[in-house]
């Protein structure tokens, strides 16, 4: 059922391996730095969240015992939260994704500069750990984005784009007519037997 979708996750790795070698200057992740994975909503697409919990049965039975409980957990906290729900992932175990080859393409991503289109002007978005002086914290002045500081850095700017499922969809997927993302939720949703 997942053939096709690990034969583009390959593609999509190849693309994401030379867009972090080309901003290498400002990436600083290393492991255990799980900044980007304790606060979030989490977007995954129906196949992103079934390809990751294909792996499920695979994992220790009581680390498959503390995901349940981290997601109970976390879906009682939520239905108090009015607004946005921001949360540590579920999948996080002692500091690392326990499903790390099956993560979504958010999680993928995460750690580069882009630009995105907002109300229809194109602006810089760096991932939240640059205000704590990880990745792209160098080109940060007063907490404003100088443009200056990439080619200081040999760095030509951002990515060019959105590193949305959306902009993968649309550009990378282009011609692959059997893969079917689905709806995109938080991931908690998935879980949520409300939803």
């Amino acid at each position: 059922m997942f053939e096709l979708y690990e034969k583009y996750l390959e593609v999509i790795d190849k693309y994401l391996e030379k867009c972090f070698e080309s901003q290498s200057p400002f990436i600083h992740c290393k492991i255990g730095c799980t900044d980007c994975c304790e606060t979030g909503e989490y977007p995954f697409s129906r196949l992103e969240a079934e390809y990751l919990m294909a792996g499920f049965p695979q994992l220790q039975p009581e680390i498959q015992n503390q995901i349940k409980n981290n997601i109970k957990y976390l879906l009682r906290q939520k239905s108090e939260c009015k607004g946005r729900f921001l949360h540590r992932c579920p999948f996080l175990i002692d500091k690392k994704c326990v499903l790390y080859e099956r993560r979504g393409l958010t999680c993928r991503a995460f750690g580069l500069a882009c630009f995105e289109t907002v109300d229809g002007k194109k602006v810089v978005k760096l991932p939240e750990c640059s205000r704590i002086g990880l990745n792209y914290s160098e080109v940060l002045d007063s907490g404003e984005v100088d443009m200056s500081k990439f080619q200081l850095y040999g760095v030509t700017g951002p990515i060019n784009h959105s590193l949305s499922l959306n902009y993968f969809e649309r550009e990378i997927l282009k011609g692959v007519t059997d893969l079917e993302f689905g709806e995109i939720r938080p991931i908690l949703e998935w879980f949520n037997p409300n939803h």
